[in-house]
């Protein structure tokens, strides 16, 4: 595949809360390093509000069941099995809304690009799933940023800054227009998507049809 002289863009479309999109970050950072392909990311909601929960599952408690559920299927799908449920379900904070989590990842990338933004969503997502600690407590989110060594004080900037919420909601109505319901999902060069928590075999054939499409299309 290193005869494509152009790099295929795909968009990853994530969610801190998303225990799926754990599971295919590691395969997404593989493919980078063996195709030739721009990973450009994206934000998406999956609980936007607090408030978000109980207008989905009905209640705080019948929400974190059904969501712990979820974990433990992707916990299953994970290559490492890293998603932690049985930690999370003894933890008595609410479960936590996604947006203090994105901010923070489009904070990293204001400071640090595209790289940033991914080492932030990485580390956050470990302690979401698997260390189970409160990702809406920006104290938590500080140490995540503090621990993939960005300058804190130029993120504290970017955090606050409404541009980068300006950003972030443009990423939503990328995934809009996309018509993205749900994460993870990978669209490459603005027409191709993948859905779902897809193994690495099956991303890596879907690049290589793309790759190859890409080629007889010049």
């Amino acid at each position: 595949m290193k005869e494509a002289e152009q790099k295929i863009q795909i968009e990853f479309f994530h969610d801190v809360l998303c225990a799926w999109c754990y599971a295919v970050s590691p395969r997404v950072i593989r493919l980078a390093k063996e195709y030739p392909v721009e990973v450009v990311h994206r934000c998406f909601a999956l609980a936007p509000t607090p408030e978000a929960i109980v207008e989905i599952f009905g209640s705080k408690e019948g929400g974190k069941r059904e969501i712990l559920d979820h974990w433990r299927m992707a916990n299953l799908n994970d290559d490492e099995h890293r998603v932690n449920a049985d930690l999370m379900e003894k933890r008595d904070f609410d479960y936590p809304h996604s947006i203090p989590g994105l901010l923070a990842c489009k904070a990293a990338e204001i400071v640090g690009g595209q790289n940033a933004h991914w080492d932030v969503f990485d580390r956050i997502q470990k302690a979401h799933l698997t260390e189970c600690r409160n990702i809406a407590d920006f104290e938590v989110l500080i140490s995540c940023v503090k621990d993939v060594g960005l300058d804190v004080e130029a993120w504290h900037k970017a955090y606050i800054d409404r541009k980068t919420f300006d950003m972030m909601l443009s990423d939503f109505e990328r995934a809009y227009g996309y018509g993205v319901t749900g994460v993870p999902t990978l669209v490459a060069n603005s027409r191709y998507g993948l859905v779902g928590a897809q193994k690495y075999e099956t991303i890596k054939k879907w690049l290589e049809k793309i790759i190859q499409r890409e080629l007889l299309s010049r």
